[in-house]
C-alpha cells in the first residue's frame, strides 16, 4: 500500500493513496502516533478505501511524511561513486552516521529554503526507511526487514560550507526547511527486499545530476538496521536515510549549487517524485 501524509484544515493527517486520490485515516493523524499506538494500518487502510471520502492526490497540501520522527538517521558514504568524488579512495568500513531534527524537514511541494548564511546550498538523493515496529537491540541482520514499514524518497539538502565547518556534519546538515521528505511511503512488501534493485536520480531544472541504483549502496538496509541496533533503539516512525549517489553539486566543474527559483526532484523507481521548488530565506 501507499500513504501519505497531508494538511487537513492545517493539521497533518495520515491517508491511503488510492491512483489519483487520497483518502483519510479514520483516527489515524500522524504516521507516528498510528505506529506507536499499535493501529493496524492495512486494516485502516483498507476500512478508508471501502468507505472514505476520495479527495484528488494532486489538489493536497503535503506534510512531510512522518511530521515528527522521533530519530532521523542519517548515513554519509554510502555509495562508493560518491566517497571517490569527495576525494577518499578507500569504501568506509562503518557507516559515517550523522542525525537530523525535525524542524529541517519539508513537505513534497514544499520550498526548500536556499539560506542567507551561504551560497553553498546542495541537493542529495536519498532513500529513506521508516521503522514500524521497535528494533530489539543486536538483532541479526537475516532479521532486520521485517522491522521495516516502508520506504519513500529523501532530499538530504546540505549547506557545504557550514558542513565542512567541523569534522561533524550535524550544522550543515540542519538548517531549516532542507530535508524533503515525500510525498508517499510505499509498504516493503511492495517493493524488493531492502529496496534494493531501484534507480534513484536527482533532477535540478529538469537535468539529470544523479543517477545511480540502491543496489550501489556500501550498507544495505538490512545491515544499517543491525549496526545501529548494536548501539540504540529504533522505535515506530524512526527513518534512517541511506546515503546519496555521486554527482552532487559541490563535486561538479564549476560546482553546483542551488538557488532560489530552481527546483529539485528526486525520483526513486516504484516509489515516486518528491519536488521542492527552492526559495530563499525570509522571501
Amino acid at each position: 500500500m501507499r500513504f501519505a501524509t497531508t494538511l487537513q484544515q492545517g493539521r497533518p493527517q495520515l491517508g491511503v493513496v488510492d491512483g489519483d486520490h487520497w483518502i483519510a485515516l479514520s483516527g489515524a493523524t500522524d504516521l507516528r502516533a498510528a505506529l506507536e499506538a499499535g493501529t493496524d494500518l492495512d486494516a485502516a487502510a483498507r476500512a478508508a478505501l471501502a468507505t472514505g471520502t476520495r479527495l484528488p492526490l494532486a489538489a493536497q497540501t503535503f506534510a512531510p511524511l512522518v511530521p515528527e520522527p522521533g530519530k532521523i538517521i542519517c548515513l554519509g558514504l554510502n555509495y562508493f561513486d560518491h566517497a571517490k568524488e569527495g576525494g577518499r579512495t578507500e569504501k568506509p568500513t562503518y557507516p559515517w552516521f550523522f542525525f537530523r531534527g525535525k524542524s529541517s524537514l519539508v513537505a513534497h511541494g514544499q520550498p526548500g529554503i536556499a539560506p542567507k548564511a551561504s551560497t553553498k546550498f546542495d541537493y542529495e538523493a536519498e532513500l529513506a526507511v521508516v521503522i514500524g515496529r521497535t528494533v530489539p537491540r543486536h538483532v541479526q541482520r537475516g532479521d532486520a526487514l521485517q522491522y521495516v514499514l516502508g520506504y519513500s524518497c529523501f532530499n538530504d539538502m546540505s549547506v557545504r560550507d557550514f558542513q565542512k565547518r567541523t569534522p561533524q556534519w550535524t550544522i550543515g546538515k540542519n538548517f531549516d526547511g532542507t530535508g524533503g521528505f515525500g510525498p508517499v511511503l510505499v509498504t516493503a512488501d511492495e517493493l524488493p527486499p531492502g529496496a534494493t534493485g531501484l534507480r534513484i536520480q536527482s533532477r535540478l531544472n529538469g537535468q539529470v545530476m544523479q543517477d545511480a541504483n540502491t543496489t550501489d549502496m556500501i550498507f544495505a538496509v538490512d545491515e544499517t538496521i543491525a549496526l545501529l541496533a548494536e548501539c540504540l533503539t529504533l522505535e515506530p516512525g524512526d527513518a534512517i536515510i541511506m546515503g546519496t549517489p555521486a554527482g552532487v553539486g559541490q563535486a561538479r566543474t564549476p560546482p553546483v549549487w542551488m538557488q532560489a527559483g530552481d527546483v529539485i526532484e528526486i525520483e526513486i523507481e516504484r516509489i515516486g517524485v518528491l519536488r521542492n521548488p527552492i526559495a530563499a530565506e525570509g522571501a
